[in-house]
């Protein structure tokens, strides 16, 4: 950044970079992370191209993040670098590199066919103390001069901040494993100690039912509706448990990618038309995500084994606060709300209602003997 500021004023640069390194620091993600930081350093250096390489532990990247290149682009370059030539050099050696022309650097190994052309460079690697967290390099910088002294001071201050949101965004996640982790287990002695208590009273009146058969009708075939009773609760029970794990498909692939392979899972495996439309949804908070898919999934479930309709629409859709809208609509039998206590226990409403209350939403049914029903729930933006 050169030239002196306007009096009274900021240099001209300076709002970018904060702006920037505050990007960084609000991100929790690791992918978001190194996501703002490959896009805020090309636009602050004003370069054509930017990357950014995590190093595995097997000569190759476990994350590569590019801007600058199409999607379309980047799917012809073919597979993820490996550490060779100037990256190894970043990543092993731990300096900078800035050169006028990487194709004429002794350590140029060629690229792919559908490489873009790349001149000048320049690299830094982002290092946590002795640790080497990745490496991020831009090229072809716009503008006759190349890359500056002034570039690479500017690049060596946003990968010490990337270096701290980065580890952040490490810790942030080993901490949410953590957690879920000890969720898992306690989760697992609840099954335990639920399940398994029901099924051991299911074996023991499944057995006196077994021993009353010829000497006692009456009472075998009471002990048997008991039976019944049993596994049924057996079942919420275990069901209940299950879904409280949060599936690593919504981790990895957010709220709507997750619940349209759900629905065209379902789709696949039964007779009814399982639809499912998106409109504008944006990322949501983790929390509400997981009450949206679970409540979907609840809703699903009890329009295709109870409402015997042959549709079941699912609709997901912004709101104009910039929160969500899940709708799951079937055309089969419906019920009487005014039964609502009986139906709810049974259709797990209140399970539904307690998930969009627990996130500041907000659940509603629609139904009608005859005319089908519509799950509803509405939670705010994040």
């Amino acid at each position: 950044m050169t030239g002196s500021p306007p009096h009274g004023g900021p240099p001209s640069g300076l709002a970018a970079v904060s702006t920037a390194l505050l990007a960084m620091s609000r991100r929790l993600e690791v992918r978001d992370v190194l996501r703002t930081i490959v896009v805020s350093a090309r636009e602050l250096l004003d370069a054509e191209y930017a990357a950014l390489g995590v190093p595995d532990d097997h000569g190759g990247f476990a994350q590569f993040v590019v801007d600058g290149i199409s999607a379309e682009q980047w799917r012809r370059i073919g597979p993820l670098p490996r550490q060779h030539g100037i990256l190894a050099a970043m990543l092993h050696e731990g300096g900078p590199e800035r050169l006028a022309d990487v194709r004429k650097d002794p350590r140029f190994e060629g690229w792919p066919a559908a490489h873009p052309e790349m001149s000048d460079f320049l690299g830094m690697p982002v290092r946590d103390g002795d640790e080497t967290l990745g490496a991020l390099f831009l090229a072809n910088k716009r503008g006759p001069r190349g890359f500056t002294d002034e570039d690479q001071e500017l690049l060596s201050l946003l990968a010490q901040h990337a270096a701290i949101a980065l580890t952040n965004a490490h810790l942030y996640e080993r901490s949410r494993e953590l957690t879920i982790a000890e969720e898992r287990s306690r989760l697992a002695h609840e099954l335990h100690d639920a399940v398994s208590q029901k099924l051991f009273s299911l074996r023991l009146t499944a057995q006196a039912a077994a021993t009353l058969v010829d000497r006692d009708p009456a009472r075998a075939k009471d002990e048997l509706q008991q039976v019944a009773a049993l596994a049924a609760e057996a079942a919420d029970e275990l069901r209940a448990a299950v879904t409280e794990l949060r599936p690593a498909a919504l981790d990895e692939d957010g709220l709507v990618a997750t619940l349209r392979t759900h629905v065209h899972v379902l789709d696949r495996a039964h007779t009814a038309h399982v639809t499912f439309t998106c409109d504008g949804v944006r990322a949501l908070p983790a929390p509400q995500e997981e009450a949206l898919l679970r409540v979907a999934q609840e809703a699903l479930h009890n329009a295709l084994r109870h409402s015997d309709g042959d549709r079941v629409e699912v609709t997901l859709a912004r709101t104009p606060a910039g929160g969500a809208v899940l709708k799951v609509l079937d055309t089969g039998k419906g019920f009487d709300p005014r039964t609502v206590r009986r139906a709810g226990r049974h259709l797990g409403l209140v399970s539904m209602r307690d998930r969009a209350s627990g996130v500041g939403g907000r659940l509603t049914v629609h139904s009608e003997p005859g005319r089908g029903t519509t799950i509803e729930m509405e939670v705010p933006g994040g």
